[in-house]
């Protein structure tokens, strides 16, 4: 199976190609170091502190700060639910026969596409790959650094041609 070599160790990863009857699937997901659940409870213990210490500051008399730390309690929210929403962001390329299917979830909205694979082209443009179809142009590989998504630009286009 092919792999990637990891820039920092002398490590090897296994890109994720899934072999099938005829065709293959890989599913590229973003690279999450904490988890949804994880990330509430350090939400959450962030605001009750930033709570705490303008409460106790509104006790000794500076009560403008409250506000303050309200409003930054909704900003940490924002960024919670901002990075929440993206956290199982995935693309799934699979091939059948000669179809090529490509599912892209970005944050609640799922598209799925099928081209031809007869008529699908591979091109890098400025480090972003594209793929290209009779009527659809797709960029793949967002989750991927350069170096990763060069050596997938690479096997994909081998398997497409196989």
């Amino acid at each position: 199976m092919p792999s990637l070599e990891s820039p920092g160790a002398n490590e090897r990863r296994e890109l994720p190609f899934r072999e099938e009857k005829r065709g293959f699937s890989v599913t590229l997901k973003r690279n999450c170091s904490i988890s949804p659940a994880s990330l509430a409870c350090v939400f959450a213990a962030l605001g009750i502190a930033v709570l705490a210490i303008g409460a106790g500051f509104a006790l000794l008399g500076a009560w403008l700060i409250l506000p303050f730390a309200g409003l930054e309690v909704l900003l940490l929210a924002g960024a919670f639910l901002l990075q929440a929403r993206h956290a199982t962001d995935y693309e799934r390329i699979e091939l059948f026969g000669e179809r090529l299917r490509i599912d892209v979830a970005d944050g609640e909205r799922v598209s799925r596409y099928e081209i031809d694979a007869r008529h699908a082209r591979l091109a890098m443009d400025q480090g972003a790959l594209v793929l290209r179809g009779p009527r659809e142009r797709l960029v793949l590989g967002r989750h991927l650094d350069a170096q990763s998504r060069a050596a997938f630009a690479t096997e994909l286009q081998r398997r497409l041609r196989i």
